[in-house]
């Protein structure tokens, strides 16, 4: 069976593979889901994603996101 990963179930199927393989290997990616509505040519409605990543790497580990948003959420507390 072919993998549909442009309907609403397959996209977040493929974010969470993709949030999943990066996590396991020390990076921090944030992919959100955009509904992208009805598509003639394929005759359904099409989800897309969106990621931060750039050329389809990471870019960022997920100590240095912790130590940004850390040190920033220490200045809102001050």
């Amino acid at each position: 069976m072919e993998a549909d990963y442009c309907s609403a179930e397959g996209a977040r199927r493929l974010k969470q593979r993709i949030e999943d393989y990066w996590r396991e290997r020390g990076f921090d990616v944030e992919i959100k889901l955009v509904d992208a509505g009805f598509m003639a040519a394929m005759r359904s409605a099409r989800t897309d994603l969106r990621s931060d990543m750039v050329n389809g790497m990471p870019r960022r580990r997920q100590q240095e996101a912790n130590d940004r948003f850390g040190s920033e959420r220490l200045r809102e507390v001050a």
